[in-house]
């Protein structure tokens, strides 16, 4: 089954996506963490870096548009065409309250009046594929079946459902149930995003809902950048492939970055590859307060040198 590695923003800018892909197979589309046009109508140098197609050559990459209006939608969609995307995704998944506050991301899911507007002009009128990243609903799943229907009007190209709503933000268990009544409802191919943090968890959803076009997993790839490796029957996560991946990345940083940001972005890489290690406790906070790149790589190599990878490695709050 596809695995589409998930948007998370702070973590899978194009250097990460870069490296990941380098070191790890089993991923069929990496998502690049959202843009948001307004009504300057241009891209800031730091959305633009974003989905520059020479920053995102060598995988198969999908921009993601944060947007309430049409016309920024179709004015996004129609410059990421001119630079070659042939596909482009809707983010009607986002729980941020600075985000829904403005009406946008899941804060769509709860006029169904007004995204059905936006939704006719977008898909008459989008220059590429457009699909769509949503939740179950904004305070409940019942809003759900209303929400499928509206979707199945249109030539959505993939269907990709975050099995929670709005109000549960990241918390609480996934509705899989409603996912899985899902399928005899729409023609519409449908991603399943939510939880899943090991291969069983991958294996499980898919035995039970055999119709899962691809699954989207972003904190379990986070924490095991292998898993798409592995469910593709590739080589599991190991010590050396870790090491070489943290490396290479720390590596693609120092590059690009001044040494602050460098040691903000290795310190929240860490915080969820420490996961993968048997009592990680010391070094994940020594990592965590580490003040300088060097006290950083101090305390990753401790990690690295003295602790054992566990033999399922996965993601853990």
């Amino acid at each position: 089954m596809p695995v589409y590695f998930a948007p998370m923003e702070g973590i899978t800018d194009s250097l990460y996506r870069r490296v990941h892909s380098a070191c790890f197979g089993g991923v069929s589309k990496y998502f690049i963490p959202f843009i948001s046009p307004t009504q300057n109508l241009r891209l800031t140098p730091r959305e633009l870096a974003a989905v520059l197609p020479a920053h995102n050559a060598g995988f198969f990459a999908v921009p993601q548009v944060l947007t309430r209006h049409a016309a920024h939608f179709l004015w996004a969609a129609q410059a990421l065409h001119d630079m070659g995307y042939g596909e482009i995704n809707l983010n009607l998944g986002c729980p941020s309250g600075t985000v829904t506050a403005k009406g946008k991301g899941a804060g769509m899911l709860a006029d169904l009046s007004a995204l059905e507007r936006f939704l006719d002009e977008v898909y008459s009128r989008a220059p590429l594929r457009v699909s769509i990243k949503t939740r179950l609903g904004y305070e409940s799943p019942g809003e759900w079946d209303a929400l499928l229907a509206l979707f199945s009007r249109f030539p959505v190209s993939e269907l990709i459902v975050h099995a929670r709503t709005r109000s549960q933000f990241y918390t609480g268990t996934p509705h899989r149930d409603v996912f899985a009544a899902s399928f005899s409802r729409t023609s519409l191919s449908l991603v399943y995003n939510g939880d899943l943090f090991t291969a069983q968890d991958c294996r499980d959803l898919h035995s039970r809902c055999p119709g899962t076009h691809a699954l989207m997993i972003g904190r379990g790839l986070i924490a095991n950048p292998a898993l798409a490796q592995a469910l593709a029957g590739g080589q599991p996560l190991t010590l050396a492939a870790l090491r070489s991946f943290h490396d290479q990345l720390l590596s693609a940083y120092r590059a690009a970055y001044p040494a602050n940001v460098v040691l903000g972005r290795m310190r929240e890489e860490m915080k969820n590859l420490a996961c993968c290690f048997d009592s990680p406790e010391k070094p994940r906070k020594a990592i965590r307060k580490a003040a300088t790149l060097r006290a950083y790589e101090e305390a990753a190599d401790r990690l690295f040198d003295g602790h054992a990878l566990l033999e399922n490695p996965h993601f853990t709050a």
